[in-house]
């Protein structure tokens, strides 16, 4: 069997059931703030613009590494350019540009 008897004083037991409304009420209050649409659109909002600002860091992170990489194929380690690697892209480049401009010509003729 259980034992009911209690040697709280009344006076105890009133101040206990009093604590325990207390933390009771602050509990519900939080409860009252978490499921508030409020709070949840501000916690729905935070968690994208995290993920958004992870998302950018990372890409300029992939950027900044393609264009390091790049440039390393233009310029040595002095910072001098590579004249026998921007010669021949500039070429390609420059005959490219050509033929855009000459396909551009007869398409406006014909």
């Amino acid at each position: 069997m259980a034992d009911t008897s209690d040697t709280r004083t009344p006076a105890q037991i009133e101040a206990d059931i009093k604590r325990r409304r207390e933390t009771l009420a602050e509990t519900l209050d939080e409860i009252g703030v978490r499921v508030h649409p409020k709070t949840i659109v501000g916690d729905a909002k935070a968690k994208v613009v995290s993920n958004i600002d992870h998302t950018l860091g990372r890409a300029y992170v992939g950027v900044n590494k393609v264009l390091t990489d790049t440039k390393a194929q233009f310029v040595d380690e002095e910072g001098a350019p590579r004249f026998e690697r921007i010669v021949p892209v500039a070429l390609v480049a420059v005959g490219l540009v050509g033929l855009l401009a000459l396909g551009s010509t007869r398409r406006r003729k014909g």
